[in-house]
């Protein structure tokens, strides 16, 4: 089965390098399976996981906002932030889920603090969701 190579590139360095199956992003728009001998593209991303599929075992990576650029040979990922399940620290980002329901709660009057809190609590979700957690 053809394969296709994909990296994940944070501004700290690259997070995932390795030839896959099958990638699934989460773009703007929705979610994006993406195969070997794809056409090219790029989109913007948004909050969630990566999917690596190989063979039968399913990677995952935490990414926010960014950038897939899709050739038919290789996939980069341009992110914010990226991080393999097991460089993140589950503790953290469940005090940071707790402190963003907080300030969702209380920021509801105020437009520009309710959304700040809300991509909040959407990263650190993505996060524990991706740790198994």
């Amino acid at each position: 089965m053809p394969t296709i190579q994909v990296s994940v590139v944070t501004p700290d360095g690259k997070v995932y390098d390795g030839a896959v199956d099958m990638v699934v992003v989460r773009t703007v728009e929705g979610e994006l399976g993406i195969l070997p001998n794809h056409i090219p593209l790029v989109a913007p991303l948004t909050v969630g996981a990566v999917r690596l599929n190989k063979g039968t075992t399913v990677e995952k990576v935490a990414v926010t906002g960014g950038f897939v650029e899709v050739r038919p040979d290789q996939v980069t990922i341009l992110a914010e932030a990226a991080e393999l399940p097991s460089d993140i620290d589950v503790d953290r980002a469940k005090e940071a889920e707790k402190r963003a329901r907080q300030r969702i709660d209380s920021a509801r009057s105020d437009e520009i603090d309710f959304k700040r809190a809300e991509l909040a609590l959407r990263r650190a979700v993505n996060r524990l969701d991706v740790a198994g957690k």
